[in-house]
């Protein structure tokens, strides 16, 4: 029994160490302590807790680190800031051009200024947000 209880405090240290180094390697190392604490306290066996140990921690190394690394870097996919203005509609308040203007986006009144020198759009019109530059919002009238 003593061995289990000396598994489990390796696994534990090993899973609480993971929180300096955040590169999944010690929890999976923890992790296949734990299961040897659990073999040693089911078969007592020094040689087969061992074999649990390093069977398990290389299959959690080698099949589960790359899924949990993967969705770690992949974020929540929810666009914040600026990226969330972006492509979303706005309403011009002002006559809006290459020089300036103002629109209503997400409920406040920004400064604007269109896309291309040419375009000139009406107040009330329905327009893109393509940029932010700065505090103001490059918009488009085309869809």
């Amino acid at each position: 029994m003593t061995a289990a209880i000396i598994w489990l405090i390796v696994g534990l240290v090993l899973v609480a160490a993971e929180t300096l180094s955040g590169d999944f390697v010690l929890v999976m190392l923890g992790m296949g302590a734990l299961a040897a604490a659990g073999s040693a306290a089911l078969s007592g066996n020094p040689i087969l807790d061992v074999l649990v140990f390093a069977i398990s921690s290389v299959a959690l190394i080698v099949l589960a680190r790359p899924a949990l690394k993967r969705r770690l870097i992949a974020g929540t996919g929810v666009r914040t800031n600026i990226e969330a203005l972006l492509g979303t509609r706005a309403v011009t308040m002002s006559v809006v051009d290459s020089t300036g203007g103002q629109v209503k986006l997400a409920g406040e009144v920004w400064s604007a200024r269109s896309l291309t020198e040419a375009e000139v759009i009406e107040p009330g019109t329905t327009v893109t947000v393509v940029e932010i530059s700065g505090a103001t919002a490059v918009v488009s009238a085309s869809p």
